[in-house]
């Protein structure tokens, strides 16, 4: 009988922590953050492209959505949220922001590049948080003023281009229906195996960062810039890397974001600008070296 109250008052302290998260006022949050949140599940995903910048590599001008779209996360979480997000900087604007963060009592888990011989250079910096949904906005805010990060959601001045690609037949190779956002063809490819952190199944996976994003930006004639990261265990690493190259993608970038999650996932960032169902063969054999869904 003990146990089963023991039991009964876990599942209700659970419940009482879960209704009290999504009691946050996130109405307050956006203000806060100056932009509207895209809501999936029980997450709200706050954008912070770096629309201020002109990024090029190997003359093709990035636009946000290819590889500058910094984000921020909230999760309800033991009685608060859990946030992560991922945040685009140029080399003066890290240890600015950093500095802000750490003084607010938000964690960094990563700092690193996702391009090589991109103009200007672009770094990204890794953020988590655990609390009040309002005090981690505003501490996100106050570090991102550090930074030339547009704080103001700007509105949308016209219609993005068309993506002029066979996206059917993308959706067909990668596997997953993919989605245009901003001129760029986007996909996110989940894991099989579930995700968590501190115990927290970490879904739904793509807007927390935790699915493979693909990214296909057209440069015309049917050919397309690509680039993203592939969510891996450490046995899918190199395997994926010799498939890549193999396919004429270049590897740009291998490391952690997270620093307690389970398994322990490693992410590479890739790019490549040819003809775009050639490349989406090599990604699709790549992705068939993780343990990734298809259909």
């Amino acid at each position: 009988m003990r146990k089963t109250i023991s039991v009964l008052i876990g599942i209700g302290a659970c419940l009482f922590a879960t209704a009290h998260a999504q009691d946050a006022d996130w109405q307050k949050v956006d203000e806060t953050l100056g932009r509207k949140a895209a809501v999936t599940g029980d997450v709200h995903r706050y954008g912070f492209p770096r629309t201020d910048l002109t990024v090029t590599r190997d003359g093709v001008t990035i636009k946000p959505a290819l590889a500058l779209g910094g984000w921020v996360a909230f999760k309800p979480a033991h009685g608060g949220v859990m946030a992560m997000g991922d945040l685009v900087l140029l080399e003066p604007e890290i240890n600015p922001v950093m500095l802000k963060m750490i003084g607010s009592g938000l964690e960094i888990t990563a700092v690193h590049n996702h391009l090589l011989g991109a103009s200007p250079a672009t770094f990204y910096m890794h953020v988590a948080g655990h609390g009040d949904p309002i005090k981690i906005a505003t501490a996100i805010r106050d570090a991102l003023a550090e930074s030339k990060t547009p704080l103001s959601a700007v509105p949308a001045a016209a219609p993005p281009p068309a993506v002029d690609l066979d996206t059917a037949q993308l959706d067909r190779i990668i596997g997953v229906k993919g989605q245009a956002n901003g001129g760029v063809y986007q996909f996110n490819v989940p894991r099989r195996d579930p995700v968590t952190e501190e115990g927290m199944q970490l879904s739904p996976v793509g807007p927390l960062g935790v699915a493979t994003a693909i990214n296909f930006q057209p440069t015309g004639g049917g050919k397309a810039a690509i680039t993203g990261d592939f969510v891996m265990t450490s046995g899918e690493v190199n395997p994926v890397i010799k498939v890549l190259r193999t396919h004429g993608i270049e590897v740009t970038a291998l490391h952690s974001h997270m620093l307690d999650e389970q398994p322990r996932l490693f992410f590479m960032h890739f790019w490549a600008n040819d003809d775009a169902i050639k490349l989406a063969t090599g990604l699709r054999a790549a992705l068939d070296k993780t343990a990734s869904t298809k259909g």
